[in-house]
């Protein structure tokens, strides 16, 4: 059975006939991980937390807040307020503000180009709120990128690994779990998409193993966005050559 027989028979879906992609950001549109572990490492260190560089990775797509909580509750036993969380993220995000700017993924643009020719909506669900990256969103990506289809942390209550984010992504852009595509990078993001029931696509962009994205559903996974990009034709025309 081929990938799209298999989601569609995994949810239940009659069709698949995709009207919106939905874009995780760091570490899909930017490769922003690099600079995101080295502040995040140093900033929880700075408040006497562990925070491995990899933890970044295994973190990502979580709002700040709940990963500096969940940080708390695991090694000091204790709840943090979301005024004390929201203080030492602050922190974070002025040693990632101070980091060299992150450049866009190769193949994204054309990724994005080819999306936006084929009558696609775009929205970009993050589980970021730094107002540097999310204008810098619509600086770098002109033409490809609204500000009325954007998600951040700012916009739902719960973050991913919890489905609202692509749930919101999804009633902005006004489609149907079986009209979506997901593009992340993250375990955590991947298991928020599949709960969401959204078609979803892993790029393998960080140090995590392949195996760590395929065990939380993902129903196809790139080694780059280049080879995404390279492979969206032969997918978006299998998808419509299915539609009944």
């Amino acid at each position: 059975m081929d990938t799209i027989s298999t989601y569609k028979a995994k949810h239940g879906f009659g069709q698949f006939s995709p009207k919106a992609v939905l874009f995780d950001m760091d570490g899909v549109i930017y490769d922003s991980m690099p600079n995101h572990a080295k502040a995040w490492h140093q900033s929880m260190a700075d408040y006497g937390l562990q925070m491995p560089l990899s933890g970044a990775y295994q973190y990502e797509g979580m709002r700040g807040v709940e990963t500096i909580q969940l940080l708390a509750r695991q090694q000091w036993a204790r709840e943090l307020s979301d005024d004390e969380a929201r203080q030492m993220y602050a922190h974070k995000a002025e040693l990632f503000a101070a980091c060299p700017p992150a450049q866009l993924m190769p193949g994204i643009q054309q990724l994005m180009q080819q999306i936006k020719d084929d009558g696609l909506q775009i929205c970009i669900v993050t589980g970021s709120a730094q107002r540097m990256m999310l204008d810098k969103l619509q600086s770098d990506l002109q033409g490809l990128v609204s500000p009325q289809l954007i998600v951040t942390a700012l916009d739902v209550k719960r973050g991913k690994p919890n489905p609202e984010p692509y749930l919101k992504g999804m009633q902005k852009c006004g489609v149907e779990p079986w009209q979506s595509v997901v593009v992340e990078n993250a375990p955590l993001g991947v298991r928020a998409a599949v709960a969401a029931r959204c078609f979803t696509i892993a790029v393998n962009t960080g140090p995590l193993p392949t195996e760590s994205l395929a065990q939380e559903g993902a129903s196809l996974i790139f080694p780059r966005m280049t080879a995404l990009s390279q492979a969206w034709k032969d997918f978006i025309s299998n998808a419509h050559e299915r539609e009944i």
